[in-house]
């Protein structure tokens, strides 16, 4: 399958992510961020975010639980970048309303032809419907393999 302008707004089933402090604590272990920000109250209260946050790029631990329509084939996509779009602070105990969807498709040539590129936004939006956060998720289609022949 290959990517086309109409699948721009098919989008996922809708999911919900709970931000869970240990879950929140293991992942700034794993990315070596040990800012207080991410743990303790007093530090955290005194800062623009006036509480406890999540680290920036935690969001990307969310979008593994979206039910999407589009059928990939994963062999061709790579990762091409990853943008967070914060609204709100998203905060520990937070529960997040998300729908993946697609927001973009384009053509670039590549040494090696043509590559496709799709984007995907993820709303992540607070109990009470506020937008907290989209998360953009720009994946690179590479062509399809040609097929050999045998003789």
């Amino acid at each position: 399958m290959d990517l086309d302008k109409s699948m721009i707004g098919i989008a996922s089933e809708p999911y919900v992510a709970q931000i869970d402090p240990e879950r929140v604590m293991k992942f700034a272990q794993a990315i070596g961020d040990d800012n207080p920000l991410y743990s303790d109250e007093t530090y955290a209260a005194d800062t623009a975010y006036q509480g406890i946050t999540v680290p920036p790029t935690f969001l990307i631990s969310l979008g593994s639980s979206a039910k999407f329509p589009l059928e990939l084939d994963f062999r061709r996509m790579l990762h091409g970048e990853q943008e967070f779009i914060y609204h709100h602070p998203v905060r520990m105990g937070d529960t997040l309303d998300c729908t993946m969807k697609v927001t973009d498709v384009y053509d670039r040539e590549g040494k090696s032809g043509t590559m496709q590129f799709l984007v995907l936004d993820t709303e992540m939006k607070k109990e009470d419907g506020t937008l907290a956060a989209v998360a953009r998720n720009t994946i690179i289609y590479r062509p399809a393999p040609k097929e050999v022949r045998q003789l």
